[in-house]
């Protein structure tokens, strides 16, 4: 159970650093007020009806346009690495000591000498405790 717990708080908190890191952008293309094409991360294509406004020599006229844009864009997060300049002088000696201890989990037990492991345990002919007569009450 507690295996399980972590490996779930460890996928989950991956994906969140993922979702933070990722910069998200949905891009919408209307039409005459109705949604032609909606794109996620990448451009959305137009419907080809955008009008140019040609600019004469004397006057330049804007003429609106019948499509319209949207674009909605979250940044990611850039700055997801630690700073080794912030660690205090008291975080130091509890910095060491965990990776002492985490380092010393992982080091190989010993292998231990059982003396009588060749040796078979002898067959049992008689009961023992019937023929001296002891019985635990």
């Amino acid at each position: 159970m507690k295996a399980i717990a972590y490996k779930i708080t460890a996928v989950s908190m991956a994906l969140l650093l993922l979702a933070t890191t990722t910069s998200w952008k949905v891009e919408k293309h209307f039409c005459m007020g109705h949604l032609v094409d909606m794109a996620f991360f990448v451009d959305a294509q137009d419907c080809g009806m955008d009008m140019v406004s040609e600019s004469d020599s004397v006057a330049t006229i804007d003429k609106k346009s019948c499509c319209d844009d949207e674009v909605i864009a979250i940044e990611g997060q850039n700055d997801v690495r630690p700073s080794f300049n912030d660690i205090d002088v008291e975080q130091q000696p509890f910095l060491v000591a965990y990776t002492y201890t985490y380092l010393g989990l992982f080091e190989p037990i010993a292998v231990q000498n059982i003396p009588h492991k060749q040796y078979i345990p002898p067959k049992i002919v008689k009961d023992i405790h019937l023929l001296d007569d002891v019985f635990l009450i």
